[in-house]
């Protein structure tokens, strides 16, 4: 893929999971690591979608030609059976090296939607579904494993409830989404210590892609294609914006950079576009009196006791 600036330290023998990886960052993440000759896992809710992305990993890549070494499996983060039933199936293969949690919604509902387990969709989906997993595949990460939390810029614009983590008091759209990414954040870095604390060789890292947009991202067949008229409407905004494959690159930079550590936050150096940088998260997202509310939250929202032990 000759779009990507700089290639990747090579990633043979290595397996990882990028949940959403059918489309978007998650896509261009895998399609990367698959290149570098790493073993992906996409997973996401569509097969037909999922199938698409791995045929395009695989014909874009000599590296990722080999059927094995790209796989597919449905995992709807929104429905804690299907994250068990996802996690059953990759406990039953070789360790993993690295899990990219991506898959989430953007676009949220104008009205407020509960999953199948009757928890706020979009929270469900972005954080719940990502903490379940996590929870199960975890005791399954080989030493020097890196788990990365796909950030938003949405957490620097936005409050935090958490007494209504739930928004049954008050819901819109921007709150539902924003709420998401925090928590998601809160999680991740909580998360991090913990693994710290117990003394565990795996690292739990967060990255934003800035503001990464379609119509300036290259076309895709069968993946992304941007018509005409939304490939104008996002020229317009290049001085801010930048393409999903450019902003998989501090994703990408999280997940195999030897520089990084666990605990640390990087996105683009311009903070809506450019080249990876460390930057700082805002103190919610790194207090950890709300990250002791969050996880238990979490973990009593899911049923997932989510224990952090060698």
């Amino acid at each position: 893929m000759s779009w990507y600036p700089a290639a990747l330290p090579a990633q043979s023998g290595r397996r990882v999971l990028v949940t959403g990886g059918n489309a978007g960052i998650g896509f261009f993440t895998a399609a990367r690591m698959a290149a570098a000759g790493a073993h992906v896992v996409l997973s996401g809710r569509s097969p037909e979608r999922l199938e698409a992305a791995a045929a395009a990993i695989r014909d874009a890549s000599p590296a990722a030609r080999s059927l094995s070494s790209v796989e597919t499996l449905v995992i709807d983060t929104s429905s804690l059976d299907s994250v068990q039933s996802g996690a059953d199936v990759l406990v039953a293969g070789p360790p993993l090296d690295g899990v990219v949690a991506n898959a989430g919604m953007v676009h949220a509902p104008r009205e407020r939607r509960e999953s199948v387990d009757g928890n706020e969709l979009v929270l469900a989906t972005n954080v719940l579904g990502h903490f379940a997993l996590l929870a199960r595949l975890l005791p399954h990460f080989a030493p020097g494993g890196r788990i990365v939390t796909v950030g938003s810029l949405s957490t620097m614009l936005s409050t935090f409830r958490t007494d209504d983590l739930q928004l049954t008091r008050s819901y819109d759209s921007w709150r539902a989404y924003a709420q998401s990414k925090i928590a998601s954040q809160v999680v991740a870095f909580e998360l991090d210590r913990r693994l710290r604390a117990s003394d565990v060789p795996v690292s739990s890292i967060v990255a934003h892609p800035g503001y990464s947009i379609g119509g300036r991202t290259p076309r895709v067949p069968g993946v992304n294609a941007p018509t005409a008229g939304k490939r104008f409407a996002d020229s317009m905004q290049a001085m801010w914006a930048q393409g999903k494959h450019r902003g998989a690159e501090t994703i990408l930079h999280a997940l195999t950079s030897p520089g990084v550590e666990g605990g640390q936050f990087w996105g683009p150096r311009y903070v809506t576009k450019g080249p990876p940088v460390l930057h700082r998260p805002t103190r919610t997202s790194t207090d950890t009196a709300i990250a002791a509310r969050v996880w238990g939250f979490a973990e009593r929202a899911t049923g997932a006791e989510f224990t952090v032990a060698r």
